[in-house]
């Protein structure tokens, strides 16, 4: 696993990036990002944020369970092998930001 979060809703508002103030956004070893997960919210897909290995986006990704809870195993959407080059800035930027209840958000 790279990193977790879990920003309060009221945080997560539309153009935070979920990762900023964390220890693993940026690291001097090279890394792999092989997966996401995401929960939390009120409903499924109410929240979304686009993920970034500096400025070159990975892709969308939405809650894929609601509630106050963190993602299972069965949440996470593999990437296949995303370099990260050391030095690199990984980000998640909201588009859609959470009703209720934290995102939790976890790279592996």
């Amino acid at each position: 696993m790279i990193g977790q979060v879990s920003i309060a809703a009221a945080t997560a508002v539309v153009g935070y990036d979920l990762f900023q103030n964390t220890t693993w956004q940026i690291s001097s070893r090279p890394r792999v990002i092989s997966g996401i997960a995401c929960a939390g919210s009120t409903a499924i897909n109410d929240s979304a944020f686009e993920l970034f290995v500096e400025n070159v986006k990975v892709g969308n990704f939405y809650n894929t369970r609601a509630g106050v809870i963190a993602p299972l195993a069965d949440d996470v959407i593999a990437l296949g092998k995303t370099y990260v080059p050391a030095g690199s800035k990984i980000s998640a930027i909201v588009t859609d930001a959470p009703a209720t209840n934290a995102l939790n958000v976890i790279v592996y």
